[in-house]
């Protein structure tokens, strides 16, 4: 039997399954392409989504005929709310979408009016606009995204908002934020990255706590930078803004999953009093200068982690394939095993830049101390400090739409432009818990 279709259920209708003494009633939902074809999948009041398996001991009646869906509206043409105004741009995710109960889908909220419906306390903070760039999972983003997201942003500043909010998936957001850091220089207004852990159709969902942080930050935040705005702990209490090169997702689900390393936040926000509180001065002020982009993303660069076995053919492969840069996550201070060394000469002979971050992710990169580390800088390597590996990856990639110039690339990459770099470390910088 093909479920729902073959007991006359259409997506959208509210239906009632008996098994037994069980009752179940709820929303006919969509089924996952990888569902077993005799499993109902239904909405529950709660908003949580079952599959119910159809047998000979379920009884299935439809309550109520689904309605058909408004049709889309445009996106429109005037801001709504009240007070600085804020652009929201939208390239995926869970946090800007709003659950269609007609089909059971979940499609992106394509207007102010639409994303009041699912935080209308938006309204009260500032007066918004919506651009939606792609509609993407997460784990699709690419280079070429990036300069996309970066012209949008670039064309809200010059147009003369007072913030904007990027709505993004959590699992590659600080790549993005990141990326934006390099190609968007001088801001003069925040550009604020938020995602949500937890869809919006669930009851324990983080998106509309993260989206008014973030709405906060990038209305009245006095820094101008590419930040991140995620739970700061488990609870709905702060709001913690990280630095968009400083950050990394390091958790698959907790709501406070996004952490800052080798750095502190640079504000936190109380969604709820609608406060920020700075936490780390050292930051680009808001309004100074004017905005300039700097677009472009090389694709063929490669980010590989070192590991007990690893072969140097996996280096070479990316030297024949005419990858024009390599990061590598080295071990502890940055190492890679010694029979790698030479292969790594043979790439930086072949003017391939190889920059080496550390897969510890606290801490500096130091090549000085042991043997290895020296025979590696011998081979012409580049040591990044204390940048995180992706953040090594975004950059290596947009100095390279620049100039392939070694000693050029080598110069830029151990130059602080957007806050990856830090000259010294505090020993409270490091998480424990």
């Amino acid at each position: 039997m093909k479920i729902p279709e073959d007991l006359g259920i259409e997506v959208g209708d509210l239906v009632r399954v008996r098994k037994g003494d069980i009752v179940y009633e709820g929303i006919a939902m969509p089924k996952h392409s990888y569902s077993a074809p005799d499993m109902l999948v239904i909405k529950l009041g709660s908003g949580y989504n079952i599959g119910v398996k159809i047998d000979s001991t379920a009884s299935v009646e439809v309550i109520r005929r689904r309605t058909e869906p408004q049709k889309q509206r445009e996106i429109s043409a005037n801001p709504v709310g009240s007070g600085p105004a804020i652009k929201i741009i939208g390239t995926g995710g869970t946090i800007a979408s709003k659950v269609e109960y007609e089909t059971g889908a979940v499609k992106p909220a394509m207007s102010p009016e639409e994303l009041l419906e699912i935080i209308p306390e938006a309204s009260e903070i500032a007066s918004i606009d919506v651009e939606i760039i792609m509609s993407i999972l997460s784990e699709n983003m690419e280079p070429g995204y990036w300069e996309r997201i970066a012209e949008g942003i670039y064309r809200s500043m010059i147009t003369g908002y007072e913030g904007i909010v990027v709505t993004h998936g959590t699992d590659t957001m600080g790549y993005t934020a990141s990326a934006i850091a390099f190609a968007v220089q001088d801001m003069k207004i925040p550009v604020v990255f938020v995602g949500s852990q937890r869809s919006s159709d669930r009851p324990s969902t983080d998106a509309a706590i993260n989206f008014v942080g973030a709405l906060i930050a990038a209305s009245r935040a006095p820094f101008a930078e590419s930040v991140v705005a995620m739970h700061a702990d488990t609870s709905d209490t702060e709001i913690a803004i990280h630095r968009g090169t400083r950050v990394r997702k390091m958790h698959t689900s907790r709501r406070d999953a996004f952490q800052s390393i080798n750095a502190r936040p640079i504000a936190k926000v109380d969604p709820y009093r609608r406060e920020l509180r700075i936490i780390d001065s050292d930051y680009r002020p808001r309004g100074k200068g004017e905005p300039k982009l700097f677009n472009g993303f090389e694709r063929k660069v490669a980010l590989i982690y070192s590991y007990p076995g690893i072969e140097s053919e996996i280096i070479d492969m990316l030297i024949d394939k005419r990858y024009r840069g390599i990061v590598i996550a080295g071990t502890g201070f940055g190492h890679v095993p010694e029979k790698l060394i030479p292969t790594l000469r043979r790439a930086v002979e072949e003017g391939i830049p190889v920059a080496i971050t550390s897969q510890t992710l606290y801490g500096r990169v130091n090549l000085m101390i042991y043997t290895t580390g020296r025979e590696m800088l011998r081979a012409g390597v580049i040591p990044c400090e204390d940048m995180l590996p992706e953040t090594a990856y975004v950059k290596l990639s947009w100095i390279l739409r620049r100039t392939r110039e070694l000693d050029e690339v080598r110069r830029l990459m151990l130059t602080n432009i957007a806050g990856e770099i830090s000259t010294r470390h505090n020993i409270d910088l490091y998480r424990k818990t």
